[in-house]
């Protein structure tokens, strides 16, 4: 294999020619922010102050910009989740459907912390911005769907690949057919 230059998002891994990242970290870095913005969206909530939720909003921002113009190799939640989930085997997908998807969250965040800061708009605007980016942290969380690659997979001229779960490739059974696995052969064991 030729030696190639280390993307900013993702890595290249032996026998995938374009770079990926693995699905687990990003979940598990998902669910430690989805953590702190609830946290932070509840005492704003509950209580009338916003100074957590404007913190975590600026910790959003500064994650989703180290992700996608420092790399991810070097941003402190996907440090974290690596660390987390080091014991389970990596999930490999697609670095563009996640580059998608996290600049969504950047421009999200980008107008969610104008709107509290400079523009002071009604704390129920502020609440509802917040609601739709945590909801978007939970899918991903909890039951692995990430935006950016359906987005992908609808608007882009180029369809993702490696999507988690393998939905990009994936056709469910349909309604009251028996859903069945393809045994896999002993040499396709071996390999793992």
């Amino acid at each position: 294999m030729t030696t190639q230059e280390q993307p900013i998002i993702g890595e290249f891994v032996d026998g995938i020619d374009f770079p990926v990242v693995n699905e687990r970290a990003i979940r598990a870095s998902a669910g430690l922010l989805f953590l702190g913005g609830i946290i932070a969206f509840m005492v704003a909530a509950l209580t009338d102050d916003y100074q957590p939720l404007r913190m975590f909003g600026a910790i959003f921002m500064f994650d989703m910009t180290f992700r996608l113009f420092v790399g991810t190799k070097y941003t402190p939640s996907l440090i974290v989740g690596s660390l987390l989930v080091r014991a389970q085997r990596p999930e490999w997908v697609g670095a563009a459907q996640k580059k998608l998807a996290w600049s969504l969250g950047l421009g999200m965040a980008f107008i969610s912390c104008g709107v509290m800061g400079f523009l002071n708009v009604s704390n129920g605007i502020t609440l509802a911005l917040c609601s739709l980016c945590l909801s978007l942290l939970f899918v991903e969380t909890a039951f692995g769907i990430c935006l950016g690659c359906e987005l992908q997979r609808i608007f882009a001229k180029e369809k993702p690949q490696l999507c988690a779960g393998d939905t990009c490739a994936y056709v469910p059974p349909k309604r009251g057919e028996r859903h069945t696995v393809q045994p896999e052969s002993p040499r396709s064991l071996e390999e793992r």
